[in-house]
């Protein structure tokens, strides 16, 4: 058995989950793969076949879920490990219920050859907490002049499918469409961030009200729209695949309904952040004005904004929850507004956040959020193995959840290697009692094996 990526080796029952929130099931794991689920089912060896012991998990009162896919994590190896490691981040993934992530390309080297996508893919393997799944770089060295090294990338032992210069927009229409034409060979998909540049230059927070009274230079929703409507267009006309990174607006939201209406390839993402905060957090928060713990980009929206993006979220247009996960040491968040670094950490609390924002209001039942945290991410990487149902003759990979606890977030026991989370003190249902990577237990009772 490959210990560290959970394949073969012994047999786990897991007793009385109720798998998608639905009737309690027990849920036989041989081999790394579902092999049987049923009522009564026993571990004791004279009752089932297969050699080696058998290890029993209860979990009467417990949602089983697909293990979790984030499609936009930052784990800043190489370059900025003083934020977070493969190894850090992919402890907080699997805390987090998560069983694969796919590593941005905004680390230092940027990820825009073969051998640095390698490398991040390697770490990955090694750390044996989830799956790792590199994004590699459109442009190089993100700097939006000329294509990076998509087809080396792809043929790598990284496989990459997904590309963004996540961080900075690919702004250049001309190198929009080329990046778009190159990656349809091999069925890969351009993650756009949104943003343009010239209509942010300086933007501190969300424009509207707020940021008028508090004196900070707006940063206008009309700036994440524009670069989606070209982008749609753009993936209409060369019949590729596009991807729009952190959905934050009711304009943007209705711009990829009307693209997805044409029957485009257009999917899009929604952070938890952006499904729960809104900007007047910025003027008046528990954690104090001016924090800036709330300085993310894109920023926090308007209340119109969010519950524009939940339902979208609800009905499919927005098709899955992506963390956005963006570590920074302290010294990066704890400084005055303008110097501080944009971004907030995530994987811990996102099914959480959820829960709080999606279930609790009766927008989603918990098989919708395994649409959208686990099947969804998964097929618009191209994740094999993951996000598939929980069956027999599946990949093992699950996630225990319980939805009935509630506390005050306490970033202090955290996995990340930072802390820059918006949540702290902030009372949030459930908590990931295990998860399991083909069939390994990578977390149990809450806490890392």
């Amino acid at each position: 058995m490959d210990e560290r990526n959970g394949t073969g080796g012994h047999d786990l029952l897991i007793k009385g989950a109720g798998i998608l929130g639905g009737q309690s099931a027990d849920i036989l794991i041989r081999g790394g793969l579902v092999a049987e689920i049923g009522h009564g089912l026993e571990g004791g060896p004279t009752e089932r076949p297969g050699p080696g012991p058998v290890e029993i998990v209860e979990a009467g009162g417990l949602i089983a879920l697909p293990g979790l896919v984030d499609l936009h994590t930052h784990l800043r190896e190489p370059g900025r490990e003083d934020a977070e490691t493969v190894e850090t981040g992919t402890r907080a993934a699997a805390r987090g219920g998560y069983t694969a992530v796919h590593a941005m390309a905004n680390t230092d080297p940027v990820a825009d050859t073969a051998g640095v996508v390698e490398q991040v893919w390697r770490l990955g393997q090694e750390s044996g907490r989830c799956d790792v799944r590199p994004v590699g770089a459109v442009t190089v060295g993100l700097q939006g002049e000329r294509l990076a090294e998509l087809g080396a990338m792809a043929d790598s032992a990284a496989q990459v499918r997904v590309f963004s210069d996540d961080g900075k927009c690919v702004w250049d229409a001309v190198l929009m469409r080329r990046a778009l034409e190159y990656v349809k060979a091999f069925d890969g998909v351009v993650a756009q961030h949104a943003q343009e540049p010239r209509l942010t230059a300086g933007a501190q927070m969300n424009e509207g009200a707020v940021s008028g009274r508090l004196g900070l230079t707006g940063w206008p929703a009309v700036a994440e729209e524009a670069i989606i409507s070209r982008d749609c267009l753009l993936a209409a006309h060369v019949g590729s695949r596009l991807h729009i990174c952190h959905v934050s607006t009711a304009g943007s939201v209705e711009i990829i309904r009307w693209a997805k209406s044409k029957g485009w390839d257009v999917t899009a993402e929604v952070t938890p952040h952006h499904l729960l905060l809104t900007d007047d957090l910025v003027e008046d928060s528990p954690l104090g004005s001016y924090n800036p713990i709330y300085k993310v980009n894109p920023p926090l929206r308007t209340r119109a904004d969010v519950e524009a993006l939940r339902e979208a979220l609800a009905d499919g247009t927005i098709d899955c929850v992506a963390t956005d996960h963006a570590p920074h040491p302290v010294e990066d968040k704890e400084t005055e507004w303008a110097a501080a670094a944009m971004g907030m950490i995530g994987l811990e609390t996102a099914l959480a956040v959820v829960q709080e924002a999606m279930v609790e209001t009766g927008l989603l039942d918990w098989a919708g959020v395994a649409e959208r945290m686990s099947a969804a991410p998964a097929r618009i990487g191209r994740v094999a193995g993951h996000g598939r149902p929980i069956a027999v003759g599946e990949p093992a990979n699950i996630t225990l959840y319980d939805p009935a606890v509630r506390a005050a977030v306490d970033p202090a026991g955290y996995a990340s290697k930072s802390r820059n989370t918006p949540y702290e003190g902030l009372p949030l249902p459930g908590r990931v009692v295990a998860t399991f990577l083909r069939g390994r237990p990578t977390v149990l009772d809450g806490k890392l094996t």
